[in-house]
């Protein structure tokens, strides 16, 4: 007898078909049949229970004997097409019939031939049941059914997309409709879940939708940020399932398929205007499938759930998690973000850098590198509006931007009376443009006279004119600081210094006396 076992244990274990001929004793032409068929069936390990005679079905199944004159049929085909929407035994075996009169063959009765299709998905089809824990996960997903409600202006249909979570150890369901399958609708269903559960899970376990992943790989997925950060606000970790999996998790999937039956299918005919009136009643119908009994064992999802996992799951955090959402952003040359077609600033160094924005309900946070550099009030309801923090400010920018009436009326008002009543008449008498920029160059008076000069030069000008400027402050401040220097007052802002500090050839040498 061959060997199928042994030469397919050689095989995927890396030996050459050659050496595998002098090992087992059988052809290259045999030993290539047989690997070829096990690619062909997908079969890529050997499990303990296939043995030669389990192989030899397995990969060559016409060399079974075959009950004489009954039309074969091709069991592979069968379960294939079993797998499409809507497909039954039944229509399978009408046309199997009908195959084997056009062949003239004796087809195998409905019953027989539900028989051996039963035989051969248990024997090549087989799945590995799976047990669950209490609190150990919850599995998550968009029900592909979907409900509708009417718009009162249009009539027009809109779509309602059903979120479902299940709880495999218990059976234990949620439902709740949204308008769209966005991440903020994502995030809200699992919030309103775990509300519903009264507790949170261990793990949950999504489908590899975008929402909630953003690179799909069973070792390390790359989980969306919001998704992420509200699994960590929960004290729970996301295990996406493998990509085209379902039996990943089959708890939901089931409960979706008993979901769009039991719910989606008994209110396909109702009439809603309010998303908020059609949850209503989904969540009526939700009640009633987890108070329904089981029926093939005592109690039902929520007396499971109650007695028997509740206990098991993490209190719900307080208070209740903000929405929050990510997005990627340019620094400006004006050290500003676009968000959502408006502007916040964050700090100047960082202009050119791309950063990242979270988004909350009323905050937007800016963050590089990991490390937060802003943080600002939320714009709502305008567009093209600036949320700027002078601390982000170049120094000659936070400069202009604080040169406001007020601000130049709170300087003055240190000064002195006098200088105070300068500052209101050039503000009442001048556009307020150009006298701001006469109140700076007053203000930059300060740089090199002292403050009583400047309170005493507003004085002067007050009792000569009732319209000051620029010019006269300049003249006057500049002969009340002579008449000082002169007079050898302590007053004055100058730094005196000997005549020929700092040059060896002394300072009359540079310009300081003409010979």
């Amino acid at each position: 007898m061959v060997k199928y076992r042994k030469i397919l244990e050689h095989y995927f274990n890396g030996m050459k078909q050659r050496t595998i001929e002098v090992a087992v004793g059988s052809s290259r032409h045999t030993i290539r049949n047989i690997v070829n068929k096990a690619k062909e069936r997908g079969l890529t390990e050997l499990t303990e229970e296939m043995s030669d005679r389990w192989l030899e079905d397995f990969l060559f199944p016409e060399k079974r004997p075959q009950a004489r004159g009954y039309y074969q049929e091709d069991w592979n085909y069968v379960h294939k097409e079993l797998g499409k929407p809507h497909m039954t035994l039944s229509l399978l075996h009408k046309e199997y019939s009908q195959r084997a009169n056009e062949q003239q063959a004796i087809p195998y009765a409905y019953r027989t031939y539900c028989e051996h299709y039963q035989s051969y998905a248990g024997k090549y089809k087989v799945t590995m049941p799976l047990k669950h824990k209490p609190g150990e996960s919850i599995e998550v997903d968009w029900a592909g059914t979907t409900l509708k409600l009417i718009d009162r202006m249009t009539g027009e249909d809109i779509k309602v997309y059903v979120y479902v979570a299940t709880l495999p150890f218990s059976q234990y369901s949620y439902a709740e409709g949204f308008l769209d399958m966005k991440s903020s609708s994502w995030l809200t269903a699992h919030i309103h879940m775990f509300k519903y559960f009264n507790g949170v899970a261990e793990t949950l376990v999504p489908d590899n939708l975008r929402t909630g992943v953003n690179k799909a790989d069973y070792a390390e997925p790359v989980i969306n940020e919001s998704y992420r950060e509200l699994a960590d606000y929960y004290q729970t970790v996301i295990v996406p399932t493998r990509v085209r999996k379902a039996k990943d998790k089959s708890s939901v999937e089931g409960a979706v398929g008993f979901i769009s039956r039991q719910i989606i299918a008994s209110l396909r005919n109702v009439q809603c205007f309010y998303l908020e009136d059609l949850n209503a009643l989904i969540w009526e119908k939700l009640e009633e499938l987890n108070n329904e009994p089981f029926q093939k064992k005592a109690g039902s999802r929520r007396s499971v759930f109650e007695e028997e996992e509740l206990p098991y799951l993490i209190s719900v955090r307080q208070p209740e998690y903000q929405l929050t959402e990510w997005r990627i952003a340019k620094v400006q040359l004006n050290y500003h973000i676009q968000v959502e077609r408006n502007y916040y600033s964050v700090p100047y160094e960082y202009v050119q850098c791309d950063v990242e924005a979270r988004l909350t309900k009323n905050l937007i946070e800016v963050y590089f590198n990991q490390s937060r550099i802003a943080s600002h009030k939320r714009i709502k309801n305008k567009i093209g509006e600036y949320e700027t923090l002078h601390d982000h400010m170049p120094d000659h920018h936070r400069m202009y931007a604080e040169h406001t009436p007020d601000n130049v009326r709170s300087w003055a008002k240190k000064i002195g009376v006098n200088t105070s009543e300068v500052v209101t008449q050039i503000l009442d008498q001048q556009v307020e443009k150009r006298a701001l920029k006469i109140l700076s160059g007053i203000k930059n008076l300060e740089n090199k006279y002292s403050a009583q000069l400047i309170e005493e030069s507003s004085e002067v000008i007050l009792s000569i004119t009732k319209q000051p400027t620029l010019s006269t402050f300049k003249t006057i401040i500049k002969r009340q600081y002579e008449q000082k220097k002169n007079s050898g007052s302590s007053h004055l802002k100058s730094v005196r210094t000997d005549k020929d500090y700092g040059f060896s050839r002394g300072s009359d040498y540079f310009g300081g006396k003409k010979l």
